[in-house]
C-alpha cells in the first residue's frame, strides 16, 4: 500500500491544482449564468485561459509539473476512449469514401505548402519537416514520432513543441468563431475542426460548444488524419533523412487511446453497450476534458512564443492558416 501511495504521490499537489482551476470554470460559468441569463464562455473555455493565465502570470512549483502533465495527458486521453460509446461509424461513412481521400489529400498538401514555406523562410531542414507534420497530421505526437526517425535536434523539438502547445490553445478556443463567419453546418464545422485542430482530445475541446454532431464528426475526421501518421513516418524513414535509419515506435504511430476509441465505437455500433452506461460515458467524458484543458492551460506560457523567435512564429501560424484554406476548400469542394 505505501508503495503505491508513493508512486501516486508525485502527481497529486498537479492533480489538485487542475481540479480546482476546474472548480473555478464551473463556479465562473453559473455566475455568468445567473448574471447575464447565459454563460457566453463555458467552463472549458474558462479553464484553459484561467490556467493559462495563472501559469503566465505566476511562476509555478516544480512538485505541480508531474500532475499538471498526467491530467493534460492522461485524462483528455481517457475522455477521447469514453467518447466512442457515444459516436456512430455511419457518421463518417455516409460521406462516402470521397471524404475519406480528401483527409490523406488535405495531409499530403499541408505536409508540402508547409515544408517548403519553412525552406524559404530559412528554417533548417529538420525543424522545417518537425513543424511541417506536427501541423499537418497531430501536433505534439507527430513531432515525437518523427524527431527520432529524422534525428532532429532537441532544440528544434523543444521549439516545435512549444509552438504547438500554445498554438493549439489559441485554436481550441478561436476556432467555434468560425460557425457563424463562415456559415458552417454542424457537419462542416466538424469536418473542419477534423482537418486543422493538432490533437485528437483539442477536437473535443473545439466542437462540444457547438454541437454533439461537430464532436462526432470532427473526432472520426481527426482519427482518419492521425492514421496518416504511420504512412508519413514509413515514407520519410524510407528516405533516409536520419542517421541510418531510426526504428519505428508503434505506441507512437498508434496510440493506446485511439485503439480505445475504436474499440468502444465498435462495441456501441454493435449495440453491446448497455443504454444506462451511455449517459455517465458522456457526463464523464465531459468533466475529464475539462478538467485536463485546466491541466493544458497550466501547462503553456504563452511568453514561450517570444523565446522560440518570429521567424519560426511566423512559419508556423502561416502553415496553420494555409491548412485552413486546404481544408475549407476540400469542403466546398465534396459538398459535405
Amino acid at each position: 500500500m505505501t508503495s503505491q501511495y508513493q508512486k501516486c504521490a508525485p502527481f497529486v499537489p498537479g492533480l489538485l491544482l487542475c481540479g480546482a482551476v476546474t472548480l473555478a470554470a464551473y463556479g465562473m460559468e453559473a455566475a455568468e449564468a445567473h448574471l447575464f441569463g447565459r454563460a457566453w464562455l463555458e467552463s472549458l473555455v474558462l479553464a484553459i485561459l484561467l490556467g493559462t493565465g495563472l501559469r503566465t502570470v505566476h511562476r509555478l512549483d516544480q512538485r505541480f509539473e508531474p500532475g499538471i502533465h498526467m491530467g493534460a495527458k492522461l485524462l483528455l486521453e481517457i475522455a477521447v476512449v469514453l467518447l466512442g460509446a457515444s459516436v456512430s461509424a455511419g457518421a463518417l461513412l455516409e460521406n462516402g469514401m470521397g471524404l475519406v481521400g480528401g483527409i490523406a489529400g488535405v495531409v499530403v498538401l499541408a505536409i508540402l505548402f508547409s515544408y517548403f514555406l519553412g525552406r524559404s523562410a530559412g528554417l533548417p531542414k529538420k525543424m522545417a519537416i518537425l513543424i511541417a507534420c506536427g501541423n499537418s497530421i497531430c501536433g505534439n505526437s507527430a513531432i515525437a514520432a518523427v524527431a527520432p526517425v529524422i534525428d532532429a535536434d532537441g532544440k528544434d523539438v523543444a521549439a516545435s513543441i512549444a509552438f504547438t502547445a500554445v498554438l493549439g490553445v489559441v485554436v481550441v478556443l478561436g476556432l467555434p468563431l468560425l460557425v457563424g463567419l463562415l456559415s458552417f453546418t454542424p457537419v462542416q464545422y466538424g469536418v473542419f475542426a477534423g482537418l486543422t485542430v493538432y490533437a485528437v482530445p483539442q477536437v473535443l475541446a473545439a466542437t462540444s460548444s457547438v454541437s454533439a454532431v461537430s464532436v462526432h464528426i470532427g473526432t472520426l475526421v481527426k482519427l482518419v488524419r492521425v492514421l496518416m501518421l504511420g504512412p508519413v513516418v514509413l515514407v520519410l524513414s524510407l528516405m533516409g533523412s536520419g542517421r541510418g535509419g531510426a526504428r519505428l515506435n508503434v505506441a507512437h504511430l498508434v496510440p493506446w487511446f485511439i485503439v480505445g476509441f475504436l474499440a468502444l465505437l465498435g462495441l456501441r455500433s454493435l449495440g453491446w453497450i448497455p443504454q444506462a452506461a451511455l449517459a455517465p460515458a458522456h457526463d464523464a467524458a465531459n468533466f475529464f476534458t475539462i478538467m485536463s484543458m485546466a491541466a493544458l492551460g497550466l501547462g503553456v506560457d504563452a511568453r514561450a512564443v517570444l523565446r522560440a523567435g518570429g521567424k519560426v512564429a511566423g512559419v508556423v501560424i502561416f502553415s496553420l492558416l494555409g491548412l485552413g484554406v486546404i481544408s475549407f476548400t476540400l469542403i466546398k469542394f465534396l459538398g459535405v
